[in-house]
């Protein structure tokens, strides 16, 4: 007797085309493989801590959203208050935003492109995400700056200040 299993039959060969445990779903794949590319493509070298970055940002929003003290998880994280950008130039964060948003309906164009066509989801295609970014600003304009954007920022935390002087 088998349990669990939705058909009668012996797992000794005799036509059997399938092992054990074809009745369970797959395993699903794990987000940092990779497709097998043709012979002589090699896989470009990516920079390790932009792997996974959409789950690095969910957990930090997770993460942050529940911190006593978001100061100090600012620090950890290693977002400066203060940083310089490639060009030089000084932000200061001022806002770390982040939004809910749950996407329940979709829109296709008609053939012929005379309009487009609304379609609410089935509730298992809807989905839920949410974004982050910092607001730094630079002395003249906000600049919205993502997790990773954010990081890269060179940290002068200690110049707390800037001039908006014209010259």
């Amino acid at each position: 007797m088998h349990y669990g299993h939705d058909h009668n039959h012996d797992h000794n060969g005799g036509g059997h085309s399938h092992g054990h445990g074809h009745n369970q779903p797959t395993a699903k794949s794990a987000q940092w493989q990779t497709p097998h590319l043709p012979h002589g493509h090699a896989h470009a070298d990516e920079d390790p801590r932009k792997t996974d970055l959409d789950l690095v940002e969910a957990a930090f929003v997770e993460a942050f959203m529940n911190a006593s003290d978001v100061t100090s998880f600012l620090r950890v994280a290693g977002v400066p208050f203060v940083g310089e950008d490639g060009e030089g130039r000084r932000l200061h964060l001022l806002r770390v935003e982040t939004e809910d948003l749950v996407d329940v309906g979709a829109v296709a164009p008609l053939l012929g492109g005379a309009g487009v066509r609304y379609d609410p989801l089935p509730a298992k295609m809807t989905s839920r995400r949410r974004r982050l970014a910092f607001l730094f600003h630079d002395g003249r304009a906000i600049q919205r700056l993502d997790l990773a954007s954010a990081k890269a920022l060179a940290d002068r935390t200690e110049a707390s200040f800037f001039e908006t002087r014209a010259d």
